[in-house]
């Protein structure tokens, strides 16, 4: 299971650092090879493989003509590229999408469960203390049964 808040720095060439405890429990668990991809261009999501096949599975299960299967994969597509985490655990991050999400110098590396998010430090900690967890949510929550 991936968790927790770590901070990182992308170096010169775009690659990120996965932080040792991350990458001992990817590298166990899945290897090396990651799809990374953003939905939205805010942030990058580092899928290990195995785990980004699944996303892919269920996609494979909807019509073709599914809109929202279309805008989901045309999105996950324009911003994904395939990347292998060398012998030290980087991971490039191809230009583009670390120039839309502002991807340079120090990063919030997130696990969620299966996999990363990466977001631009003063962009991940300003959104965070913008969008307050309400009672709603805390609701919301409870009504999933967490």
């Amino acid at each position: 299971m991936l968790r927790g808040n770590y901070t990182t720095r992308i170096d010169e060439k775009g690659r990120i650092k996965i932080p040792a405890t991350l990458r001992d429990i990817i590298q166990q668990k899945y290897g090396s090879e990651f799809f990374v991809t953003s939905i939205d261009g805010d942030h990058a999501r580092l899928y290990p493989l195995p785990e980004w096949a699944k996303i892919e599975e269920k996609l494979a299960q909807l019509p073709e003509m599914e809109p929202i299967k279309e805008k989901f994969e045309l999105r996950a597509s324009w911003y994904g590229r395939p990347a292998t985490m060398d012998a030290q655990g980087r991971i490039l991050i191809h230009p583009s999408l670390r120039t839309k999400a502002d991807l340079n110098g120090d990063v919030a590396v997130l696990g969620c469960r299966t996999y990363l998010q990466v977001w631009n430090h003063e962009k991940a900690e300003a959104r965070v203390r913008a969008e307050a967890f309400t009672n709603e949510d805390f609701a919301a929550i409870a009504r999933l049964g967490i």
